[in-house]
């Protein structure tokens, strides 16, 4: 499991203080994407061998919300892993350790310049597969 720490900044809230729910799929790409740097990949030299990641389904669950200025701890584990995709799970806790958000992602490994569906790179599958 790999966790990542992010703060809630005002611009990430209504205007009622509360993280607009669409805020969390975007915090969540980010914890991936240390996740991914912590194996030691870097998107954009993946990007540059024509490999990037798109999601396919999302399933999220929102228990609480979270707050201006809180700190949020988010949770990434593969639960998932073939050929050409993986599938995540994801939970945000606030500071006090009280789940605010839950989702499964599935994330498809795709050829940049056609689009089509292309196998994880060896290197980063033996990674994964290490680590799950």
């Amino acid at each position: 499991m790999h966790q990542h720490q992010i703060r809630v900044y005002y611009e990430d809230t209504d205007a009622g203080g509360i993280v607009y729910y669409a805020n969390y799929l975007k915090f969540m790409e980010r914890a991936r994407t240390e996740w991914l740097r912590g194996l030691g990949f870097e998107q954009d030299t993946l990007m540059e061998q024509s490999i990037a990641f798109v999601v396919k389904r999302v399933g999220m669950h929102n228990y609480a919300p979270a707050r201006f200025n809180e700190l949020l701890s988010i949770e990434t584990r593969v639960v998932e892993l073939k050929g050409a995709s993986m599938t995540f799970q994801q939970i945000i806790n606030n500071n006090n350790g009280i789940k605010l958000v839950s989702a499964d992602i599935q994330v498809a490994c795709v050829d940049l310049a056609a689009m089509k569906p292309k196998r994880l790179p060896r290197t980063l599958l033996g990674e994964i597969s290490r680590v799950i």
